[in-house]
């Protein structure tokens, strides 16, 4: 049946405005963003559990993005999609497992962007935490602030404990107990013997082992500008001395002395190595009754002792030369602190005395060779005397500066020998090495109404080089 055109008109009329209130209407009730993606960072504080993405997913879904496990820009959750990006359960920026030391570097126990534990390099920590992100529930840095429980580089660091900013310093044991931002200097507190370890920090000179309390405590500071420590040895290890260091000259040596030198007269303990002279009577292995050299004329020695040297092991072009010891004064003792030319026969190698003590006097010597001798002049001798009554029951300082125009023989920090070098030969150009020991008679006296042992102490010794 044909309907007519009017009805179907009206019809369309009538329509119309209803779908116009329906489409209206629905806008008008629906909420500003959806319910489930919520981005309310403001509702969260410093210290709550999220950043900028909160406890509740950010944009874009409820699971992690570049991170780990409840890591993020955002904290427990992120703005992202429904399934993790880059990192894994053990996340990159912010994850649970980190590079480094065992705790945080810089920040601090206050709120702000950072994880739970975070460092720079912490090896429980990164740059983030386990509920990390701008505005995480720690600041940066984590839990241990700037110089804190292990600064960058983890747990261990030139030579010492823990890195530097931490509580263990730089070269502690090459470092020590505090490093640069803790406790104490770049050097430590206690004692060692690797380089870099030993020049100190900010607050001087500090030892930088552990066998024992340092003993020439009144010493001036190392100026670090001027110094970088290059070796040493402390005497930390107890027992003999350091065969990576140390060698001995044996039998009868030089200068018609009555010891016959040995190894075994030399011990460490407790951060000392003590050369004890004894009276004690050795076979001459090299005796020959009708001889009329006196190394060979003896048939007993009748005291033993020691002389050290780095010779073919540790030798040195210029620097500062340092020993700390104690020397024992009485009739018969000869202790010596010297240095000699590589690859040349005396006096051709040169001789610089740090150290000798023979006849009631504290010397300083440099040789200038002269023919098949030695022209010692300048050389410098203080009496017993004028350092003072308790002078020889203390430990002192011998320094030695050397460059290639003069030499600077020091006691306790104060000059007592400076030398020109006017000729190219010995002391420029040619490496010297250290020889620590302790002579008996000779030059020292007769040492028969002595009483035994004769003992020379030594706390450490440390070559310095420019940087």
């Amino acid at each position: 049946m044909k309907v007519s055109s009017l009805p179907r008109t009206l019809f369309f009329v009538w329509l119309a405005p209803m779908v116009v209130l329906g489409l209206f209407g629905c806008r008008g009730s629906a909420t500003s963003s959806p319910p489930v993606i919520k981005d309310d960072a403001a509702a969260l504080s410093a210290d709550g559990g999220g950043g900028t993405g909160g406890n509740t997913p950010g944009t874009g879904g409820s699971a992690t993005s570049a991170g780990g496990t409840t890591s993020g820009s955002g904290g427990a959750t992120r703005a992202g999609g429904s399934a993790t990006s880059t990192g894994g359960t053990t996340s990159g920026s912010g994850g649970t497992t980190r590079a480094g030391g065992s705790t945080g570097n810089s920040g601090g126990a206050s709120p702000g962007s950072g994880g739970s534990t975070t460092a720079t390099s912490g090896s429980t920590t990164d740059t983030g935490g386990n509920a990390s992100g701008s505005g995480g529930s720690i600041a940066t840095g984590g839990r241990s602030g700037s110089g804190g429980m292990v600064a960058s580089g983890g747990t261990i660091e030139s030579g010492g404990s823990v890195a530097s900013g931490g509580n263990a310093g730089k070269g502690g044991f090459d470092g020590g107990n505090a490093g640069s931002g803790g406790s104490s200097g770049t050097a430590g507190s206690s004692r060692d013997g690797s380089a870099d370890a030993f020049s100190g920090g900010a607050g001087g000179t500090i030892d930088a082992g552990s066998g024992g309390p340092e003993q020439c405590t009144s010493r001036a500071a190392i100026d670090n500008t001027k110094w970088k420590l290059v070796w040493s040895d402390e005497f930390d290890k107890d027992g003999a001395p350091d065969s990576s260091n140390w060698g001995y000259e044996k039998g009868f040596v030089r200068n018609s002395e009555l010891q016959w030198y040995q190894p075994d007269n030399a011990t460490v303990s407790g951060g000392l190595l003590t050369i004890a002279a004894q009276k004690q009577q050795v076979l001459n292995p090299n005796y020959n009754a009708g001889s009329t050299d006196w190394k060979q004329n003896r048939q007993y020695a009748q005291y033993t002792s020691t002389s050290m040297t780095t010779s073919g092991k540790k030798s040195f072009l210029y620097g500062r030369f340092e020993l700390c010891g104690q020397i024992d004064t009485r009739q018969g003792s000869w202790p010596a602190f010297w240095i000699l030319g590589n690859g040349l026969s005396w006096p051709a190698s040169g001789e610089v005395d740090i150290m000798e003590y023979y006849a009631n006097g504290v010397r300083s010597n440099i040789c200038k060779p002269s023919g098949g001798n030695c022209d010692w002049s300048g050389s410098v001798s203080q009496t017993l005397s004028s350092l003072g009554a308790a002078w020889s029951s203390k430990f002192h300082l011998w320094a030695m500066e050397w460059d290639s125009t003069k030499i600077s023989l020091y006691l306790d920090d104060k000059l007592v020998y400076g030398y020109t070098i006017t000729t190219t030969a010995p002391y420029t150009g040619n490496p010297f090495y250290i020889l620590v020991n302790l002579a008996i008679g000779a030059n020292g006296g007769d040492p028969s109404s002595t009483t035994f042992p004769i003992t020379y102490l030594v706390d450490y010794l440390r070559v310095y080089q420019k940087p």
